[in-house]
């Protein structure tokens, strides 16, 4: 095996999934950190923590070869006090306790990686955001990546390589945004979202579980790093892409109005939809990192296989 442990914290959800099913013929062993029990699926077993206190759970990061704190609660919400403060709480109590426990640690794990969100930055429908040059956002999304960051730079152990991996639009075949535009697409209304001209900075779920292998194989790679393909395109041009591969020429828009109407009854923000998320992940392609998906139009052909 290529490596001994992987640690999933709060790896329980979708992209746990896709990261446990990547690694699970590439690692001794796979520990998911959750609040809940699980059976072990051969190699990949669950561990229990409440993310908030110390426990037998941290045994389990000795020497780990790669750490991917996943944890946070769906922003797929209503913005309500409630829902605010379970969201800030839901990613930096857990990636503070990792951070302290690593801190402490003899033999910390090797790399940790903190998956936050390419939200950070602005709205941008002028010029792309990378790493090195891109403007920071404001409002209540880009507080929560700010204060999940700052939580996850405020503790360091020379033994520990740590990565900030802001993270685009998952797209993936079984769960994520996919199956949902998917699910518009079927029902006649896979048109372009309020003006349709926001884009949408994607990455297909394979590139997102390469991009942590490449960055556990190279060692001089530390900091901030966008996981975003190479490829954003705007949001009228997506759901057209998906109408295309789905042999549905028409599909009905929603203007802005409908929008912020129907966000309300199903519980959630337009942000999510409305927000123009151009992201380049100008320091992996700069490491030499290729994506397997870099185009749209493949990344969703693949998403509609099987």
């Amino acid at each position: 095996m290529k490596y001994n442990k992987i640690v999933l914290a709060g790896g329980n959800g979708y992209l746990g999934g896709v990261l446990a099913n990547y690694y699970k013929d590439k690692a001794n062993e796979i520990v998911i950190l959750s609040r809940h029990e699980k059976q072990a699926d051969h190699n990949i077993r669950t561990v229990v923590w409440d993310g908030k206190h110390w426990g037998k759970w941290a045994a389990e990061l000795v020497n780990a070869d790669v750490l991917i704190n996943l944890c946070g609660k769906n922003v797929n919400c209503r913005y309500t006090e409630k829902n605010k403060a379970e969201i800030f709480a839901s990613r930096l109590l857990p990636t503070e306790l990792l951070g302290h426990t690593i801190q402490a640690m003899t033999e910390p794990p090797k790399l940790w990686i903190n998956i936050t969100s390419a939200t950070i930055y602005r709205h941008a429908e002028d010029r792309p955001q990378d790493e090195e040059s891109g403007e920071i956002g404001s409002g209540f999304s880009v507080d929560v990546c700010n204060a999940w960051e700052a939580s996850f730079n405020k503790y360091g152990n020379p033994k520990t390589r740590k990565v900030n991996l802001r993270m685009g639009i998952v797209l993936g075949r079984s769960d994520g945004v996919f199956p949902r535009l998917l699910n518009l697409v079927k029902m006649g209304m896979g048109g372009k979202q309020g003006n349709g001209r926001q884009y949408v900075s994607w990455v297909h779920e394979l590139d997102v579980a390469r991009s942590t292998e490449w960055l556990a194989d190279h060692g001089d790679l530390t900091g901030t790093f966008n996981c975003t393909a190479p490829d954003p395109v705007k949001n009228a041009e997506l759901m057209h892409i998906i109408r295309e591969a789905y042999h549905c020429p028409l599909g009905l828009p929603a203007p802005k109005w409908l929008l912020e109407a129907g966000s309300i009854v199903i519980g959630t923000e337009t942000e999510l939809i409305l927000k123009s998320r151009w992201v380049m992940p100008k320091r992996l392609l700069r490491s030499g990192f290729k994506f397997q998906n870099m185009m749209a139009d493949d990344a969703v052909a693949e998403c509609l296989k099987g």
